[in-house]
């Protein structure tokens, strides 16, 4: 016998598309407020200072002008800004690689079920919950003429300090050396996430097959944790391509622009400078160079 389907009726037909816009639009409703603070702090001043590019603004008192090109064909031609590109690039060069490496050596370390490793988790994380300004303070009075470091060379023989800061072939690199000792227990505490969602079967399986010690580690750890990798690449060249306290604090750019970057000169001309609209300019290239970067590294992690 044939069961008769009864027609929908219209009503029910609109109470349907009603609950179903409602069930879609749902989740918007929850993430509403938070849309609303990121397009008050973040979108609309990325959008200002974007436009404010192309204008001429050096003050409060005045409105902006439009230029056009202007700010660009100048930062083209802009001599310390291609100093501070390049001292960017060498921050790049010169942290990334030890960021993403040295991070996991020291993860793979601690992921010992040892009596008292959570003191050595700690004491490697320490630096992390260190506020960058008293990190900087601290290792400037290191980096001194009668400093900890000078007094510990003179202490095997050498005869004359080493000018850590003041010297334009060193003092982009004791900059370095700071970011490097804050990133590692940062780093380090990723990787350890993702070493303990390694199954220990795995491991037993390739110590039967031969694969024992820090071979293991090769042949297993490092394509397993591929994803981990990649994100303390992008994420510490991100960082290393921002960089500004470290160098505020320690060197403010000198000597003779040698540790200066990028950020750092897009701070002297808007703040120091007021001009804003240039500030604006440099920034605007920046976020350019990092977003390109970062497609260039996400691109070549899936080969």
């Amino acid at each position: 016998m044939k069961t008769i389907e009864k027609p929908i009726s219209k009503q029910s037909r609109e109470t349907s598309k009603h609950y179903k816009l409602k069930k879609q639009l749902t989740p918007y409703l929850f993430l509403l407020p938070a849309l609303i603070v990121l397009g008050l702090t973040v979108f609309y001043p990325v959008l200002q200072a974007f436009s404010l590019s192309f204008t001429r603004y050096e003050g409060f008192t005045q409105p902006p002008q439009w230029i056009g090109w202007e700010n660009f064909q100048r930062l083209w031609i802009d001599k310390v800004f291609w100093e501070t590109l390049k001292n960017t690039f060498l921050y790049l060069v010169g942290v990334v690689p030890i960021l993403v490496v040295a991070p996991l050596g020291l993860a793979i370390l601690v992921n010992r079920k040892l009596r008292g490793i959570h003191w050595f988790r700690l004491s490697f994380y320490t630096p992390v919950i260190i506020s960058t300004i008293v990190a900087g303070i601290a290792w400037r009075a290191l980096y001194d003429t009668n400093g900890i470091f000078n007094q510990g060379l003179k202490a095997i023989g050498f005869t004359e300090s080493i000018r850590w800061l003041t010297s334009p072939q060193l003092a982009l690199w004791s900059v370095m050396a700071v970011t490097i000792w804050k990133g590692l227990g940062y780093y380090m505490v990723i990787y350890l996430a993702g070493l303990q969602s390694i199954p220990a079967e795995l491991y037993e399986a390739a110590s039967l097959d031969g694969s024992d010690g820090w071979k293991k580690h090769w042949d297993l750890t490092v394509p397993l944790m591929r994803p981990y990798l990649l994100l303390v690449a992008v994420i510490s060249s991100i960082s290393a391509m921002k960089v500004f306290e470290e160098v505020y604090i320690m060197t403010r750019g000198g000597p003779l622009n040698s540790s200066k970057t990028v950020v750092y000169y897009v701070y002297e001309q808007a703040f120091t400078a007021s001009d804003y609209s240039y500030g604006c300019t440099i920034g605007l290239v920046l976020f350019l160079v990092i977003l390109g970067l970062s497609i260039l590294n996400l691109n070549l992690s899936r080969h």
